[in-house]
This record gives structure tokens, sequence and C-alpha cells, in this order.
């Protein structure tokens, strides 16, 4: 993940708290290989990326039988413009160039926009990929809620035995939480010998194993390395913790009781049938949005029971010690970082700003998988546009 993609943010909740063509459904007759999802053509990620329960074994999320409500107040973007290096850019054009699926925009529980392009609707589930990791990170909050964990003080190892007399002996949970546990771990896309290539789908005894050989690069809690394998460690610990798979903590903990509207699945991995805590919860866009609503509202509930710590958003939401604008498995954003994010490859995205109370939540199959200086031009510029927009 690019580290100079929140400088390009920064300036987003900044402005806003100053105010207060279809592709069909057919399979693709050369789908590939599931395993080499990380370099599908644009035909396979717009049928892939919203049919992962028929590629990939996942386990059901039951929706729940009272969705939280969401009411309309529809702001008319049909003439919305951005520039980027001294161009003009339509909506449309950003929805084609970046193969947007769904983008929603809700402020204060009311949506103000919400588009569905590519053969896709309001029921169709789409991958987050790396939105997962935020999600998990709240799922680690709710056990320590349940007193399943004691505090991200506690060494991993205290949760996952396995990973004793390897260096994450001597590794918090926290510094997992904030990709510092100096592991020397390769997270680029675009190499097929990378890290995150290879193993970025391992759970369990298999993750645990190559991670061991990996070796370390620095002292535990001095680097920060993005590392999506220490997501799925999340996911193991919260699972050894609270005894149960992820999938039915998060229908238990947020998604019957916060009232998501539709079912979700979760990618399971093939060696042990577990949730990858880093990634891969299939989900309605509305249902992203949710997710977004839930983290602004600290993981409260409409009768006031709070799933999550009481000061677990803040706490996750403050800057680590080794990066200023990443937290627990967010990314932060705005001035003062007031801002956050959940980010998944290929366009994947759940931004919330607690000033206004806006989310903007995004499926999409992009090019690139990455957030590079031309992605992140046009994403920062448009966003800025929107916000501007839905402000008038």
């Amino acid at each position: 993940m690019m580290k100079w993609l929140p400088i390009l943010f920064f300036f987003l909740s900044t402005y806003i708290s100053s105010f207060e063509s279809n592709t069909g459904n057919q399979n693709p007759s050369n789908i590939l290989s599931p395993k080499t999802i990380l370099f599908w053509s644009t035909e396979e990620k717009l049928y892939g990326f919203k049919n992962m329960e028929k590629i990939l074994p996942t386990r059901l999320i039951e929706k729940s039988d009272s969705p939280y409500p969401l009411t309309y107040e529809l702001r008319d973007l049909d003439n919305l413009t951005y520039n980027y290096k001294g161009k003009k850019y339509t909506i449309d054009d950003y929805i084609q160039t970046f193969k947007v699926a769904g983008l929603i925009v809700i402020r204060d529980g009311k949506i103000l926009y919400e588009s569905y392009n590519f053969g896709n609707n309001e029921t169709s589930r789409w991958v987050s990929f790396s939105v997962t990791k935020s999600v998990t990170s709240m799922l680690l909050g709710a056990a320590i809620k349940d007193r399943h964990i004691s505090s991200v003080k506690d060494p991993i190892v205290t949760y996952l035995p396995q990973l004793r007399d390897s260096h994450y002996s001597d590794v918090s949970i926290e510094q997992v939480l904030h990709m510092s546990s100096g592991v020397n771990w390769n997270e680029d896309y675009s190499d097929p010998n990378s890290d995150v290539s290879i193993a970025s789908a391992l759970n369990s005894s298999k993750l645990y194993d190559y991670l061991r050989e990996l070796g370390a690069f620095s002292e535990p809690g001095n680097k920060f390395n993005y590392n999506t394998a220490e997501s799925n460690l999340i996911g193991g610990l919260v699972r050894s913790a609270v005894g149960n798979n992820l999938s039915k903590y998060l229908e238990q903990k947020i998604w019957k009781p916060f009232g998501m509207e539709f079912d979700a699945h979760w990618v399971l991995d093939y060696d042990y049938n577990l949730e990858l805590g880093g990634c891969c919860i299939n989900a309605t866009l509305r249902d992203y949005a949710r997710i977004g609503i839930f983290a602004l509202n600290n993981g409260s509930l409409d009768n006031n029971i709070n799933i999550l710590p009481d000061n677990w958003m803040k706490q996750s939401t403050t800057s680590s010690p080794n990066l200023e604008y990443y937290g627990y498995q967010w990314w932060l954003d705005g001035s003062d970082y007031s801002s956050f994010y959940a980010d998944g490859i290929f366009g994947q995205f759940i931004w919330i700003d607690p000033v206004s109370k806006t989310i903007v939540a995004m499926h999409s199959a992009r090019d690139d998988a990455d957030v590079d200086l031309y992605v992140g031009g046009h994403r920062l510029n448009f966003m800025i546009s929107l916000l501007q927009e839905i402000n008038r």
C-alpha cells in the first residue's frame, strides 16, 4: 500500500468539516484460477468480484431481520466534474476508467447518492479485499469487550502458542495491529513471487510455518511494514480466543444486531476452511456503507448496547508510533487525521468522516491493484469534487 496515499487525501475532511454502459453477467469462459486473482483481466474481475462464492470456498453470514434504516435525500450528480493534471473529467469518466461497480454516499443516515454499473445493483455482493482487515480489527475489539482477550498489550503467542520460539514470541497484539512486528514480508502485488502473491491466502499452521521462515528486519514495534499475513494472524487469534469461526462471530456481534440488509459471504482458505482475517468478505454496497456507520458509531446499537469497548474506534484510529496515518488496520486521513478509511486493492473503499457524519463506499474492479500516483490523483480530485457537490 503506497505510504503517501493519506497525504493525497489530507484535505478531504478539512474541506467537508467546513460545511457540516453495462457488462453482462455471463461467466467468462477463460476465468483464471483463484490463485492468480491479482492478475485477472478486467472481464474476469467484473465477473469474479461479484461471484466469489461460486469460485472460492466461503461461509455464509446471515442478514438481519431488521435492517438498519437508510432514507433517501438524493442529490443530482450528473453534472459533477473534476480536474486532474489540467484535464476535466466527468463522474462517468471516473466510473468507466476505474470500473466503479457501485458508489454510495451517506450523510447522517441519508443516502445522498447511489449508483450501480457494469450489470450490478443493490443486491450485488462484491469482494472487499483489505477492507476486511478493518472489520477483523473491530472483531478483535468485540472479543476484548466480551473478555475473550485481555488487552492489545498481550503477546500474540498468548492466544497463538503455535508461534512460540519464533520472532513472534516478543510481538504484542498491538504491534501486529500496527503492522510493526518487524517480520520481513513483501507486499508487492505486481510480483508473482512476492510473499503476498504466494502466502496471503494461507491460514493456521501453514501460515505460521511460512512466517517462521521469513525472519525479521527489525525489532518489534520499530518499523511499519504492510503485511496481509498478519491480518490473517489477527483473524486466527480472534478465532482462537472466542472459540468460533469469524463468520459466525461477525454475524452474532455486528451483522445481525446492527442490521445488515443482505447476506454476506466470507472467503475461506483451501486447507482448513477458515476465514482469512486479511481479506474477502463479500457484501453489498449498502452493507459496506453500514460497516462505515457502525464504525462511526463506535459499535453502538440502537438500544445503546456497545459491541466494542467504549474507546475502541478512537484507539483504532489514533496514529501508530511508526506511521502517523495508520491505526489498528485503518488508514487515517484529514486534518489531525480525524477521518479514516478501509481500503482494498482494485478500488474497494469505505471512507468515514466523523465530523460531518459522511460515509463514501465503493465497489470497484480497476486495472491496478495498488494506488499509484495516477490512481491516487484521480481519486483525490474526484472525492474533493464529490464532496463539494453534495455540500452545495
